[in-house]
């Protein structure tokens, strides 16, 4: 892969957000390099833009981004489309009782139902109700089209496929493996 210098000290002609801040305090600490600003600066701003993006088709269906993690999670489960509450709380990365406040909103709209589970009967498990699953099936079409038209619009085929690689490596770097 291709090095991508950029020197802090000459911010570029139209220099963007995080450039001017890194010229500031460029400015006010000499003493201090500031330049993972222009990595971590820009993947914070980023991804700040494009949560904003994703979720306008959470919202056209009526969810917001943590009902529509609980949808697709249960979705990605496979028939019969039903996962434990504590199950989906860690493919959701949240708390059991942010959780059960998703759940309970969800319940409330017809889209999951909660049962005794088949396998333990004293367990409880959330499941897809049918409006559920075809809402989640609608929505994640078209979030897949709208993450497709954010990529495109800002990267070539190279770049994404570069962009992904190496924040493959990072985060194989920083994030936690998962529970065995």
């Amino acid at each position: 892969m291709e090095a991508i210098l950029v020197s802090v000290k000459q911010p570029p002609p139209n220099p963007d957000h995080v450039a001017r801040i890194q010229a500031e305090w460029a400015r006010e600490r000499p003493d201090l390099d500031v330049g993972p600003q222009g990595v971590i600066g820009r993947l914070h701003r980023l991804g700040l833009l494009l949560t904003d993006r994703l979720a306008l088709v959470y919202r056209r269906y009526g969810l917001s981004e943590g009902e529509f993690d609980v949808l697709a999670a249960l979705r990605r489960a496979g028939e019969p489309f039903e996962r434990a509450p504590g199950e989906l709380a860690v493919h959701t990365m949240v708390t059991t009782g942010a959780m059960t406040k998703r759940i309970d909103r969800l319940e409330r709209d017809g889209l999951v139902a909660r049962r005794r589970s088949a396998a333990d009967g004293r367990g409880r498990v959330v499941a897809l109700t049918p409006a559920g699953l075809e809402l989640i099936d609608r929505a994640f079409t078209e979030h897949m089209e709208n993450e497709r038209t954010l990529l495109e619009d800002g990267l070539s085929a190279r770049e994404a496929a570069q962009l992904e690689a190496l924040l493959t490596a990072w985060l194989a770097r920083v994030e936690p493996p998962p529970p065995a």
